[in-house]
């Protein structure tokens, strides 16, 4: 009975390490992972990793006031924003979990976990939080090597989809993310229309990506999210292939190629 189950298990967790389009395996896969957040959410996780030190330990304990987070977002500071700031914590301790590939002893695995190990709300406005232990060493690496935007530039973004694509380009690009100096990184992206689901729309309480129709995904997803991205960074060439078998699409690439110029951007 006993090699029964343990044959069972093997076939469960080898199907779940066959899903490579959720497990975090290196920094980079980090900014690929939070595609079940709201573009506030999004900008309120942004504002956090901005905390992070490039010599910072792994159990270091974060602080910040609700009220600067609302003034970097341009809010002002009523109750009702205030609320959204505790709202969207509460949402990123809810939809941050982390699937990481493991080993244990020489044995394959995944370790379930969290991006946060904890967060407080204080009464005066005050948040701490803590980045898990397993997970800060993915954060301090996608902060120094791949997180590179500036803060004022994920302010000005209005689509979750369109914050989700410039994370995803600044960690594939190849080369530094300097719009101020007219650097930005060339970059491909592609993957089977179910990464490009998780990485967009994120996923569902089973873990699986959220479906949506191709012709709609393509509409309001990828091609949303590339106007405001062409409105960001007008001196960038943006393609989008969408990748057929017959009629069905089976994914997509997007090759982004900055215009190189000595005119400010």
């Amino acid at each position: 009975m006993a090699i029964v189950e343990n044959r069972k298990m093997d076939k469960a967790v080898d199907e779940l390490l066959s899903r490579q389009d959720y497990l975090v395996t290196q920094a980079n896969d980090l900014a690929k992972s939070f595609g079940n957040l709201t573009v506030f959410e999004h900008k309120v996780l942004d504002f956090c990793f901005s905390f992070v030190q490039r010599d910072d330990i792994p159990t270091k304990e974060y602080s910040v006031k609700a009220k600067d987070i609302l003034k970097h977002l341009g809010l002002n500071l009523s109750g009702f924003n205030y609320k959204r700031v505790a709202k969207a914590f509460k949402g990123l301790n809810e939809k941050t979990a982390i699937y990481m590939l493991v080993r244990d002893e020489g044995e394959q695995g995944i370790l379930m976990t969290s991006l946060f190990s904890d967060i407080m709300l204080l009464k005066s406005g005050k948040i701490k939080f803590q980045f898990s232990p397993k997970v800060a060493p993915f954060v301090f690496q996608l902060k120094e090597h791949f997180y590179s935007f500036k803060l004022s530039e994920l302010s000005r973004v209005r689509s979750k989809y369109t914050l989700s694509l410039m994370k995803l380009w600044n960690a594939k690009g190849a080369g530094p993310w300097k719009p101020e100096h007219n650097q930005l990184p060339d970059a491909r992206i592609e993957g089977d229309v179910q990464e490009w689901e998780s990485w967009m729309l994120g996923s569902d309480d089973d873990g699986n990506p959220k479906k949506m129709s191709a012709g709609v995904f393509k509409r309001d997803v990828l091609n949303r999210a590339l106007k405001e991205l062409g409105n960001l960074y007008p001196k960038t060439m943006f393609t989008l292939t969408t990748i057929k078998n017959g009629v069905k699409v089976v994914g997509y690439r997007l090759d982004i190629y900055p215009v190189k110029t000595n005119v400010p951007m």
